[in-house]
Formats: structure tokens, sequence, C-alpha cells
């Protein structure tokens, strides 16, 4: 039986084209600041985000643990949406090592707007922790941030003298839906991490990006995390190939999430979040069922997903052909899940 694996975006392989770029790439040692394909990279990355500088790490998590220590401080607060990824799947290194205190906010599909922050900034006390930053992610859970609500929380932090930090590890998801240059979503965050090893394609690897003050300490955070490696032109000749050849691609995801979504619409058992599934992430529920017992029925059939609470997610991928997904269409509209 043949899997079809929508478990993430991560999990996707290597192309043959890449692989002979990262074989071939020029190499030194980034610790020194002498790897030529890492530099190139970076400069890239600034470049697509506006930023002044820009820095490769190991992943998004470590991108935003670093922006939260040194843009949030220990012992002051940070407002973000109660689902965001560093709440939910970050290990507790925000107040663990960032030592930061999270200020959660619920807030429709995580997307917050200046009135949700209203009230909830705290200064000039000495027995109250200070909040210092901002935190936004885009795409949330595959949902692109209006641009309204960004400048909203742009203007508010701008009032109360605060950071922003963008979560961006599928930003140029958000750009590939709605045709907004990553450049303009990030002017709005003074901080902005992309993950490269998502639907980009890549095996490893995230960019951070901001102001040159910023980055060069952060150079210094990402070595006292463990950070600091070797040749990395062989990761980043991935990156600088992704970021030339699989940006445009991501519209191919998005049409196949569109296309699985439907099927599960008209399927009859799943309730789906139609409107949400804007990028490439669709999530469902199956009434009467746990979300843990359609991810093992799914899987009986060849569908490998994944649950979030009581929603299964789904998340198609470069490694997802049009065939495929005429083959997982197929299935959804062929099986009875609550059987």
């Amino acid at each position: 039986m043949k899997q079809y694996d929508l478990r993430s975006d991560t999990i996707t392989k290597p192309t043959l084209e890449m692989r002979k770029v990262m074989a071939s790439a020029e190499v030194g040692d980034d610790v020194y600041r002498e790897d030529p394909t890492t530099t190139k990279l970076e400069a890239l990355a600034a470049e697509l985000t506006g930023k002044e500088k820009a820095l490769f790490v190991s992943s998004g998590c470590m991108g935003n643990l670093i922006s939260l220590y040194l843009q949030g401080g220990r012992s002051n607060e940070v407002l973000t949406a109660s689902n965001s990824h560093i709440i939910q799947h970050e290990i507790g290194s925000i107040s663990a090592i960032a030592g930061v205190l999270p200020i959660t906010i619920d807030v429709p599909r995580g997307v917050l707007s200046a009135a949700d922050l209203a009230g909830k900034v705290k200064s000039g006390s000495y027995d109250m922790a200070t909040t210092t930053l901002i935190e936004v992610e885009n795409t949330i859970g595959g949902y692109c941030y209006p641009l309204e609500n960004l400048e909203g929380i742009k203007d508010f932090a701008q009032t109360h003298q605060l950071k922003i930090h963008m979560d961006g590890a599928r930003v140029f998801n958000a750009q590939a839906a709605t045709g907004i240059p990553v450049k303009t979503y990030a002017k709005y965050a003074d901080s902005i991490t992309f993950c490269l090893s998502k639907g980009l394609g890549c095996p490893v690897g995230s960019m951070l990006c901001g102001t040159e003050d910023f980055i060069n300490k952060a150079l210094t955070l990402r070595k006292m995390l463990g950070g600091g490696m070797r040749q990395t032109g062989i990761l980043a000749a991935a990156g600088l190939y992704a970021l030339s050849h699989h940006v445009e691609r991501l519209k191919d995801d998005h049409a196949h999430a569109a296309a699985i979504a439907d099927a599960l619409a008209k399927a009859g058992w799943a309730e789906v979040d139609r409107e949400g599934v804007q990028t490439n992430i669709i999530f469902f529920q199956v009434p009467g069922l746990s979300a843990q017992n359609v991810v093992r029925r799914l899987a009986e059939h060849g569908i490998l997903a994944n649950n979030e609470g009581e929603m299964v997610r789904l998340v198609t991928n470069l490694d997802l052909n049009d065939e495929d997904t005429q083959e997982v269409c197929s299935l959804i509209s062929s099986l009875d899940i609550e059987d």
C-alpha cells in the first residue's frame, strides 16, 4: 500500500537538483565567518525581507528563541497568541532559556489585532514584569495575517515602545497565497524568522533577519546556544537553491490543499475549516471520533496525518504531486471513517 505523508511539510526530501548544488558548494568555517555560500544566503535573506542583515540558524525554534532572548529580555513580558508556535511547540524555551514571561491571548485563528493588545502592556511598577515585545506568527495554522492587523499592531507597538518579532516560518506561503511580498510583511516587525526546511524543501535551517546591531548580538547568542556550525555552505547551498526554485511552486501545494479540503467537505463524515485553508494546511474533525482515532484510521488507508488537540491536520508539501493529490482525494471519497 502506498503511503501519502501529509503529517507536515518538514518531511520533504531534498530534490536531486538540490543535492547537486549541496555537493558542489564552496565552503569555509562559518564560526570564523568564512563560509562564502552561507554569507551569500544571508545577504539574500536580508534583501528578501528588507532587513539590514540576516543570520543562518539551525532551526526556526533557535531563531525565535534568539529574538525572544534579545528583544524580550529576561524577566520581561511578551504578548502573543495562545496557540502560537513559541507557546505550543518550543518546549517552554521562552521561559526556560530566554527568561521571558509569555502573556498569551486567545484570539480566533491566532491572529492578533491592536484591540486584543489594549490594556495588556505593563511598565514602571517594581513588582511587575515589564512588557517589551509582541510576537506574531505568519502564517499561523496556514492562515495569512491580514496587513491591516499588522499595521495596527505596529502602530500600537510604536506607541508603547515595544519591539515586534514575526515568526515567519511559512511567510513565503503567505506571499504565494496573497501576492504580498515577504518584504512587505517583514516591515511590520523588528525581526523575522523564516524556515528553509518546510515548504521550501531544504533538509535543515532557518534565517533570522533584523538590524545589523541585532544580528551581531544574535551571532554571539547563537554560539552560546551551541548553534555555531562550521562548513554550513553545504546547507546554505540548499537554501539558495530553494529561494530561487521553490518559492513559486508553493502555489502547487496550496492548490493540492484546496482539492483535499474540498474532497473532505464532500465526503460527508468530516467537518472542515474550509475558510482557513489559505495555504498548505488543512484542519478538520470527525464528529464522535477523537482526532487520534481519525489519524489512526487514515493511516490504515495510507494517509499519514497529525492531530493538534481534537483537530486533525494535513499539510501538503513538495513531495506530493498532482497525481498523488488525486489519489488522496479518491481515498477520502471512498472512505467512511466513522465505520
